[in-house]
């Protein structure tokens, strides 16, 4: 049986693309899920997770790219142990190979190493573009959400941390912090 996956990283991203091209693939629209997760770690990838656990010895996963998987080698590596003790096969629709053949186990290989690679290295540049904004005062972090003064107000005022928390919809560490930065 095939069970296909689509991931996508931020809300405003459409996974309507890849889940056309998985039903193309051969997935019925109801064996066909998908996420909105980042994809450089397995944590909190929970549709994913349902996928593997309700698939049985003999099914495939079938993705689009090897990338919407996994970013890393250590991952993908960890994906494709669980597939192959559980008998499952992974089929990658547009680097077009099957983890059922020997050519299609190396090239998965070489997939991840690249797709961690992509990924290592969006990360120095967005690393690299924030120390240049940093130094030209263009970047001055984000955008404080919090009201300040009204927490220290609050403070003052001898309302307990748990009630400021609560009306200014933070955690209480975050309130702490805020008074920490007064004294």
């Amino acid at each position: 049986m095939l069970f296909g996956y689509a991931r996508v990283s931020t809300l405003d991203q459409d996974v309507a693309t890849q889940m056309a091209a998985l039903e193309a693939a051969g997935c019925e629209r109801s064996k066909i899920r998908a996420e909105k997760r980042s994809g450089t770690s397995l944590k909190g990838r929970d549709v994913l997770r349902d996928i593997i656990n309700f698939m049985r010895e003999g099914d495939t996963l079938v993705v689009t790219r090897i990338d919407r998987l996994a970013r890393s080698i250590g991952d993908l590596s960890v994906l494709v142990k669980e597939f192959e003790d559980n008998g499952i096969a992974l089929k990658v629709t547009e680097q077009d190979f099957d983890t059922s053949t020997a050519s299609g186990k190396a090239f998965l290989g070489m997939l991840g190493v690249f797709a961690e690679f992509e990924t290592n290295l969006r990360r120095e540049r967005q690393l690299e573009g924030i120390a240049k904004a940093k130094t030209e005062g263009v970047y001055t972090g984000g955008k404080r959400r919090l009201d300040r003064a009204a927490i220290r107000e609050a403070k003052a005022a001898g309302k307990p941390i748990s009630k400021i928390a609560k009306e200014h919809g933070c955690s209480r560490q975050a309130v702490y912090d805020i008074l920490e930065e007064a004294a």
